[in-house]
């Protein structure tokens, strides 16, 4: 950047202020696009601000109270004078194109942070003592602050949201989709839910060994296998080869303690066969980093949306993700991990499905919010909570010679919709979970 002028356009800059200046009211518009660190001229940034705490204490805009604030603050000849001043209204015939002027002045500040965004990443990379990761990971953080900042949404007449409301709900009669989210495949919960939604974080509790890997990742074989659906699934708890063999003993048909033991008839290599080619063509995509931290789960998930447009992310759990900040308490690690989650669900526009264990305390009775294991935050935070429950009074030998065990889902929170508790099947023989055959006259509990 040596001997170049970082982009900038001070005709731009003037006419923004010469516009406000005419028409004070004109400043609710600008506001939406840009603000006094957006000036490259210092002097431009210094007078807006003046303007700004003019507005601010509902005092009136105009050349005298202008040049009185700038006086005050001490800040008039650094603004250019009081003379330079006065010369702002002459520049701009009319405050008419003010947004106009306002979004050249935002479009250029955008191009100098970027730049220097750049030279920040470029200073980092001859940083020896700095993990490579990080630096790929903040660049693509302020990356997308970059970009959401040229998003600026202000509010909307009844009369615009409800064209965009009504062509959407046109779109889903005419697409005769039965779910407005992705669907689960369970389909007592997505009558209930109506799949889960786009931007919603979705929290599945249980306590260990009632399933919840087993449910996600049946989740994850219905909307992968079934509808073709990108998905995208962390397993912070066992590598992604031994999911795999539970996905393809599910899919197969065949005993996971066959597959695993590799105790296989001559038959089953036909089903195995067809179940691994189903797999094969599935937009299903795992990272299986144990001890994996939040930036680079983030990061992760940003590129599989991006790149191979996953459209819902599971997290296998909640509570093996390793936070940054390692001196926290451990309810703030994974408040903060609960936080970051819903904020990633937002950014993205996908679902994100996060599994959790809960506390003792509900050993042999149903769960409930408040027994969610390590922080309070997640409860609050999770748009949609999902508990898991069946009776623990059963020994894994007898567990496994069942063929199906009833087990109660229990929507124990939902933002936008029905609570209950509806009724799915376990099948120990394949580890994985399936609708009852009666679950579609099922209706909500409680």
């Amino acid at each position: 950047m040596e001997g170049r002028v970082p982009p900038h356009n001070i005709d731009a800059e003037v006419a923004t202020l010469g516009a406000v200046l005419l028409d004070p009211p004109a400043l609710t518009r600008v506001v939406d696009y840009v603000r006094p660190g957006d000036f490259y001229r210092q002097a431009n940034g210094r007078v807006f601000e003046a303007i700004l705490k003019l507005w601010d204490r509902g005092e009136s805009i105009d050349l005298i109270t202008l040049t009185n604030e700038l006086q005050a603050e001490g800040q008039l000849e650094r603004a250019g004078g009081a003379a330079y001043i006065s010369s702002l209204t002459t520049e701009v015939p009319t405050s008419a194109n003010v947004e106009y002027y306002a979004q050249i002045v935002q479009q250029a500040s955008l191009r100098r942070r970027l730049i220097s965004l750049a030279a920040e990443v470029s200073e980092r990379c001859f940083d020896d003592t700095i993990p490579t990761r990080h630096v790929i990971e903040e660049a693509e953080r302020r990356i997308f602050e970059l970009a959401e900042t040229n998003q600026t949404r202000g509010f909307q007449a009844a009369k615009e949201v409800v064209k965009r409301t009504v062509a959407a709900i046109e779109k889903l009669y005419h697409n005769q989709e039965d779910y407005t989210g992705v669907a689960t495949g369970f389909h007592a919960l997505d009558n209930m839910t109506s799949g889960f939604q786009d931007s919603e974080f979705i929290v599945i509790g249980a306590r260990p060994s009632v399933g919840k890997t087993a449910f996600a990742l049946s989740m994850a074989a219905n909307i992968s296998i079934a509808h073709k659906i990108p998905v995208g699934f962390f397993t912070l708890e066992m590598s992604d080869m031994a999911l795999m063999q539970r996905l393809v003993a599910g899919e197969a048909r065949i005993g996971s303690q066959v597959i695993r033991t590799g105790m296989l008839r001559p038959s089953d290599f036909a089903n195995l066969t067809n179940a691994a080619g189903r797999i094969y063509e599935a937009p299903l995509w795992i990272s299986d980093t144990p001890g994996m931290r939040l930036l680079d789960l983030r990061a992760q998930a940003r590129r599989m949306v991006s790149q191979h447009g996953v459209r819902i992310i599971f997290v296998d759990y909640i509570t093996l993700i390793t936070n940054e900040n390692a001196e926290l308490a451990r309810h703030e690690q994974i408040a903060e991990v609960s936080r970051s989650l819903k904020a990633l669900a937002r950014e993205l526009e996908v679902p994100v499905v996060a599994l959790s264990q809960v506390s003792r305390d509900t050993e042999g009775k149903r769960p409930m919010l408040s027994n969610i294991r390590e922080s309070g935050s997640i409860e609050q935070d999770a748009d949609v909570v999902l508990f898991l429950h069946r009776e623990r009074n059963l020994d894994q030998e007898s567990t496994e010679s069942m063929s199906v065990i009833e087990t109660e889902l229990i929507v124990a929170k939902q933002r936008n919709g029905p609570v209950g508790t509806i009724k799915i099947a376990f099948v120990p023989r394949y580890t994985k979970f399936d609708n009852l055959a009666d679950d579609f006259a099922q209706g909500a509990e409680g």
